[in-house]
């Protein structure tokens, strides 16, 4: 994926109910966004209601924003829109003020490639939009005037409008999902277990995916598993995958196929999340569910962090959720043990990997065996005929096959998922019947 464009110099600002509040995740998001980051500004206070931060520390934000030249204005916090316009009628004129969530889907917005990506992108900035609008109007009727307060000339009927956007999206994005639920059924009827990768952003999911999956890219000509990514990008920039990567692995005798899903990030607001739910039914409906940290961040950061995790994915997912510490090169053997033990309440039993490396990805991938519905054992007897071996060849593309004795019938002895044993005896009782029978 090539890099955004430079879009220039921001200032990041942030106001955090504890001292020295920590701007190293917002710095990101603006790099991710193709921002240089020149100057920040914090502040340890309660929220003003006017201004979000106080009204001298605006000033003094503004004086930077003079020296740095800035044409942008990053708050690592949610700003209401009377927030939005104090602090912009106090900056330089020209000057562009975002807050958190609109940097946010500022990325969304570069790295939607897919139909439903873009879709999901325009769902959340109208989700987003729509209480300003519903705030508008109420004000502009409360003070019988358009623009109370610059915020803009008073329409009500632009709220409408964007309800009725908001409906015509979720009915696309519902009519995509019922399209691709349809094609994990048939990946699973194909004889596929369904992994997903969860995590927050540059936990290392896709690096991971590419070791696991490195020589089996999905073949979309197949028409078993129209997969159109072949490849996972590993960046270490926020939001690479906005969309989902599939991709073809082996699992002791599984035939896997290992999906990359949207990264999540921390303080994400309910709708945000509510716009993306259509990306993450990759999670939803998986079979198995590896839940990806990078284990070099401190214990509290990652206790948070699996905490918000759990609540995301226990909201509707049914699949086990198996933890992978990531990054074990990254840290001594003394501080995994210890963060390991710090975090068994939350991650009980986690596999301790490298994806960088390498390192440990066989118990990796013998856990996920181990996680995944059980196989069944089953042995077939048929006729020898022609189509019978079309019969082999179908097990030996949908399951684990132990054994074929060829003779006057051909027994063949195989494990394979509840589901596709079913259908083999199908195929069977087929080749056993009476002709014309």
């Amino acid at each position: 994926m090539t890099g955004n464009a430079d879009n220039g110099p921001v200032v990041v600002a942030k106001r955090g109910d504890v001292p020295n509040p920590d701007t190293a995740e917002i710095r990101d998001l603006a790099g991710a966004a193709g921002y240089r980051v020149v100057g920040e500004v914090t502040q340890h206070r309660k929220e003003d209601p006017a201004y979000c931060l106080g009204e001298g520390k605006v000033a003094e934000l503004a004086a930077l924003v003079r020296e740095k030249d800035a044409r942008t204005v990053v708050f690592d916090n949610r700003l209401g829109p009377y927030q939005t316009y104090n602090i912009g009628n106090t900056l330089p004129e020209g000057v562009e003020v975002l807050d958190r969530f609109r940097l946010i889907l500022k990325i969304f917005g570069q790295r939607a490639q897919t139909k439903k990506a873009q879709l999901q992108v325009e769902l959340a900035e109208l989700r987003y939009e729509l209480p300003r609008a519903e705030a508008k109007t109420s004000l502009a009727k409360r003070d019988e005037r358009p623009g109370f307060m610059g915020l803009g000339e008073y329409d009500e009927s632009r709220e409408q409008d964007i309800k009725a956007q908001i409906a015509r999206i979720s009915d696309e994005l519902e009519a995509i999902e019922t399209t691709e639920q349809h094609r994990r059924e048939q990946r699973r009827e194909s004889g596929f277990d369904l992994v997903a990768l969860a995590g927050y952003t540059n936990a290392g999911k896709s690096t991971l995916l590419r070791r696991l999956a490195a020589d089996l890219a999905v073949d979309e000509n197949d028409g078993r598993h129209p997969d159109l990514d072949r490849t996972a990008e590993s960046e270490d920039r926020l939001f690479t995958t906005l969309g989902t990567t599939t991709r073809r692995a082996e699992m002791g005798k599984r035939d896997v196929l290992v999906t990359d899903t949207v990264g999540f990030i921390s303080d994400l607001p309910h709708w945000l999340v509510e716009s993306f739910k259509s990306t993450l039914s990759e999670v939803y409906r998986a079979d198995l569910v590896l839940l990806v940290v990078d284990v070099s961040e401190p214990i509290e950061e990652i206790r948070e962090k699996l905490v918000t995790s759990h609540d995301t994915l226990y909201e509707r997912n049914e699949a086990p959720i198996v933890t992978v510490l990531n990054k074990i090169d990254e840290v001594s053997e003394a501080e995994l043990e210890r963060k390991r033990e710090a975090l068994s309440a939350l991650a009980p039993n986690p596999v301790a990997v490298s994806g960088e490396e390498g390192l440990n990805l066989d118990t990796l991938r013998a856990r996920v065996d181990d996680e995944l519905p059980d196989f069944e054992r089953e042995r077939l007897v048929v006729p020898m005929c022609d189509d019978a071996m079309s019969l082999v060849s179908w097990v030996h593309d949908h399951a684990a096959v132990d054994d074929v004795h060829y003779g006057e019938q051909v027994i063949i002895e195989f494990e394979a998922r509840p589901s596709i044993v079913e259908r083999s005896r199908a195929k069977a009782a087929d080749l056993a019947a009476p002709a014309g029978g």
